[in-house]
């Protein structure tokens, strides 16, 4: 087995090697992957060090790859220093290092290592994690295989395979019940994901159903500067619209309907969130390119002096800044949540939800279908394709008293849906061998695999 692993670290060594020059272009052209790099290569940062060192907690390395796995593991990162652990978290994007620093404090936030042994091994030396947790379904072969010779146990939680990637992994079946051989509890969103991770190799015995963390989604931070821009959203006078997680192709759509709106609503403003950061400046060239005002909310963090906080209205806010979107959602009177008009498979749309507010997505919601389907089974979430978002903006407009009862069916949704974080902990506690601390009342899943 140990020629297995050198086998495909060699592969991947050279597939590093062969592609640098496009990561180097990545890095120069767009920023990507340069934030982090020293770290991704096995430089453990000093400020892990520092309180690793004045800690004396048993640790619990958690790995949320972005921003949503982030928010996922909020409540669960909460538990499980309440229970005692030191937990540290590993994000793998720039948006999801940001949001990490915020939520868990930078002195435990770090950016996951190559899954290369000489970038892994120094973090377990650091650490020494007695639980280590991934987040969804990242399968990393070195690492899963570091983690348990190194002692540590091994969990995925809120596990899914999404459609797109089935038929991938179903291709390297042959392959994969050793590389998940290592990992001992698996805890699937739905029993649909836990069919087809037993499908693709992981051991019955190991795959419960947990839930889906992202149900226990926290109340995102809403800083000084949010605040005043939603007092100069709500001083516009007119309806506010939030278009949120946008990705390339979309954004023309969107501003389409919003004229659409402007036609009956003069005074309405559109917030304008693209879902990656480096996809801003686009997105600025196009909109100064067209015909509706805008503004960059990077350079208006605060009204320019004399500038009344009515002037947003007719306006187009792009919201170039990082991790603002989830407290934004509270001020709009519609959200729509991009990644679904083109095939993409569309974004979370629980952060809406936290607010009580009527929520629109596109026809492409592949990567969110559990999610989806319980929103639709209560009648909380408007479907509608490019053409019709638009008329589908002004439907709803016209009527302030359905936009409510959707909103607030989306709320009871998520209320409805909640408990994920605990029935986690309690099967985390278990595999470790640890009994709760503290009046937390975890009840583990009584789900087992079905045959």
């Amino acid at each position: 087995m140990a020629g297995v692993y050198l086998l495909y670290s060699l592969i991947l060594t050279s597939l590093l090697v062969v592609t640098l020059p496009w990561w180097v272009v990545q890095m120069l052209r767009l920023g990507k992957y340069r934030a982090g790099l020293a770290e991704r290569l096995g430089r453990v940062p000093e400020r892990l060090r520092s309180h690793g060192k004045a800690s004396r907690q048993t640790t619990a390395w958690i790995h949320a790859v972005s921003v949503g796995e982030v928010l996922a593991i909020a409540p669960l990162v909460a538990e499980l220093r309440q229970q005692g652990y030191r937990a540290v978290v590993s994000t793998t994007t720039e948006t999801g290092q940001h949001l990490a620093c915020q939520r868990f404090g930078e002195q435990d936030t770090f950016y996951f290592p190559l899954d290369l042994g000489f970038c892994i091994r120094p973090y377990f030396r650091l650490l020494r994690p007695e639980l280590v947790v991934l987040a969804e379904t990242e399968f990393w072969p070195n690492f899963l295989h570091i983690a348990r010779t190194e002692g540590a146990h091994l969990a995925v939680v809120n596990a899914r395979i999404s459609d797109r990637s089935l038929p991938r992994y179903m291709r390297w079946r042959a392959l994969l019940p050793k590389t998940l051989q290592p990992v001992e509890l698996f805890l699937a969103q739905s029993d649909e994901d836990a069919a087809r991770l037993r499908a693709i190799g992981a051991p019955a015995e190991r795959v419960k159903v947990g839930g889906n963390l992202k149900f226990d989604v926290t109340p995102p931070v809403e800083s000084e500067g949010v605040n005043s821009l939603g007092r100069r959203l709500r001083a516009a006078g007119g309806p506010v619209v939030v278009a949120g997680s946008t990705v390339e192709g979309e954004e023309p759509f969107v501003l389409e309907a919003f004229r659409m709106v402007l036609a009956e609503h003069p005074a309405a403003v559109l917030v304008l969130a693209p879902r990656h950061k480096e996809r801003f400046n686009q997105v600025a060239e196009m909109l100064a390119a067209g015909e509706a005002g805008w503004l960059r909310r990077s350079a208006h963090q605060q009204p320019p002096p004399g500038e009344s906080e009515a002037a947003l209205a007719g306006q187009v806010v792009l919201l170039d800044t990082l991790g603002e979107l989830a407290a934004v959602y509270r001020y709009a009177d519609l959200a729509f949540v991009g990644g679904s008009l083109v095939a993409r498979g569309g974004h979370n749309i629980l952060e809406p939800a936290f607010f009580a507010r009527a929520i629109l997505t596109g026809p492409h919601t592949e990567n969110f279908r559990d999610i989806l389907s319980c929103f639709e089974r209560s009648n909380a979430v408007v479907r509608c394709n490019a053409a019709e978002l638009g008329p589908t903006f002004l439907r709803l407009l016209r009527s302030p008293a359905e936009c409510e009862a959707l909103g607030s069916r989306a709320y009871e949704v998520l209320c409805r849906e909640r408990g994920a974080t605990g029935r986690t902990v309690a099967e985390l506690l278990v595999l470790v061998g640890r009994a709760p601390n503290g009046n937390a009342q975890l009840q583990p899943s009584q789900r087992e695999p079905q045959s």
